[in-house]
């Protein structure tokens, strides 16, 4: 899964009415790719099953892979899994394709978890059968890949899986109590949607952090936030049809756009999903046991959001013209104004006012979750790294990394986190930038080391089998 932080962002992949979003109004799924009459319904459920997994996501739309995933381990490269015979799984049974999404075993080398094996574990038997019969059907791509998998010691002795699988693949446990609707949605949250992958945080050996399901976790540059019933760092405060709507759309009003690898997710994924299943998943949210983290969100104060300069600004970019030459003059002439900034920098897509203009997707920012957090990482990773759009029409932010320094980004962050975001204060600092933007290293004491105590491991083993073949020798020359 391409990390899968995660995860509610800015950046809409999806535009519906503001009027139907906020009456909780119920949106079509988009008609579902690859399927057709001339299939058989089977072949038709397995292109459903490819959507609700996300396979798209790592091994494109076409399904011919190349996509790198960023690891703490390095990057690794998704396959090709159409009917290649010679660079795809053309030579794949439909119990090898089984052993790869329950055990992470090809036929002839383990994979990594990068593909999702430790959440598919739990996939039935139906469903990897309608899997298996329609990657059968879609077009062959017989090209060598342009990049492979090469992983530094000792990560790239692919058995050593075998001993991480032991340790981090879990028994498929339940939770008691669900409904029946329930347990389709955890079904979907657990297995084939794997929503773990980025919202749970990872152990000491990179697997799930069981303890903390769902409750957010670094992910490069973005953060899968807490999507547990939490009302002051999760989402306890939406509603199911809130839920629903964001998946379905990437969107709710005045409160989240879905960006980064979550955007990715639903263009992929979840807007092509079934209206009962995105109830399932909602319903099921809603039901696992909340937990509350550092990074809380402030309530939404409607009072202190700003309202629309008029009528038609928002989407009429000549009305606009004025406010932003006047702004790009007095950033040229050296201000350090926080509005003149956002104005010189920002406003040419999301508005003067925040609110964007819909019309041509671009994102009205104006109540966002990203910009009320008390952690304000999200906000200026958006500032210094953009936002790639996740489908084809999706406008792209570029990031400022290069054009702005430190005390200008945290001017930005600080006048969008105020009047847009409806906070009292905000007190992002030139050093909180530079934090963000060199990162820290998250990986864990065993993966960062990892090389050097293997090669210690090795001297250790050594060592001991020199002191027992000595023994021997001793004993042997004392009979």
């Amino acid at each position: 899964m391409k990390p899968l932080s995660v995860m509610l962002s800015m950046l809409a992949i999806g535009i519906t009415s503001s009027a139907a979003m906020a009456q909780g109004a119920s949106v079509p799924s988009a008609n579902l790719p690859n399927v057709s009459p001339a299939n058989s319904d089977l072949v038709n459920k397995g292109a459903y099953i490819a959507r609700a997994a996300d396979c798209m996501a790592c091994h494109r739309e076409d399904y011919t892979g190349g996509v790198a995933i960023e690891t703490p381990m390095g990057s690794i490269y998704a396959t090709n899994i159409t009917p290649s015979k010679r660079y795809g799984i053309g030579n794949y049974t439909e119990a090898d394709l089984k052993k790869a999404l329950q055990k992470g075993r090809a036929p002839d080398h383990m994979l990594y978890p990068a593909m999702p094996y430790p959440s598919y574990n739990s996939m039935t038997d139906e469903d990897i059968s309608a899997l298996f019969a329609y990657l059968q059907t879609v077009p062959v791509y017989d090209q060598a890949p342009d990049y492979k998998t090469d992983l530094p010691f000792p990560f790239n002795i692919r058995t050593l899986m075998l001993g991480w699988n032991v340790l981090n693949i879990p028994a498929t446990t339940p939770r008691e109590g669900l409904t029946e609707t329930q347990q389709r949605g955890e079904y979907l949250v657990d297995t084939l949607g794997h929503c773990g992958t980025c919202h749970t945080p990872r152990n000491s050996t990179m697997g799930f952090d069981t303890s903390k399901y769902l409750s957010g976790a670094p992910l490069g540059s973005w953060y899968a936030p807490n999507i547990t019933p939490d009302k002051s760092s999760g989402i306890g405060s939406w509603s199911e049809q809130d839920i629903v709507t964001y998946l379905r759309t990437g969107e709710l009003d005045q409160r989240a756009f879905a960006g980064g690898p979550m955007g990715e997710a639903v263009a992929h994924s979840t807007r092509y999903l079934k209206n009962e299943d995105l109830g399932a998943i909602a319903s099921y949210l809603k039901a696992v046991p909340a937990i509350q983290t550092d990074d809380k969100v402030t309530a939404v104060d409607a009072s202190r959001l700003p309202s629309p300069i008029n009528e038609s600004i928002t989407h009429d970019l000549v009305a606009q013209k004025r406010y932003l030459a006047e702004a790009k003059a007095e950033v040229a002439n050296g201000s350090h104004s926080p509005e003149a900034l956002y104005l010189a920098t920002c406003a040419s897509c999301h508005g003067v006012d925040g609110y964007g203009q819909p019309d041509a997707q671009y994102s009205p920012i104006v109540g966002l979750s990203s910009i009320r957090r008390e952690k304000p990482d999200a906000l200026v990773n958006m500032i210094l790294h953009g936002i790639e759009g996740s489908t084809n029409t999706s406008p792209i932010m570029p990031g400022f990394a290069d054009e702005l320094n430190d005390e200008q980004v945290a001017s930005i962050a600080n006048y969008v986190r105020i009047n847009f975001g409806g906070l009292t204060s905000s007190d992002v600092d030139a050093a909180d930038v530079n934090r963000i933007a060199v990162g820290v290293d998250q990986r864990p004491f065993l993966i960062k080391y990892a090389g050097l105590l293997a090669v210690i491991g090795i001297i250790v083993a050594l060592v001991i089998v020199f002191f027992i073949i000595r023994a021997i020798v001793r004993s042997r020359r004392h009979q």
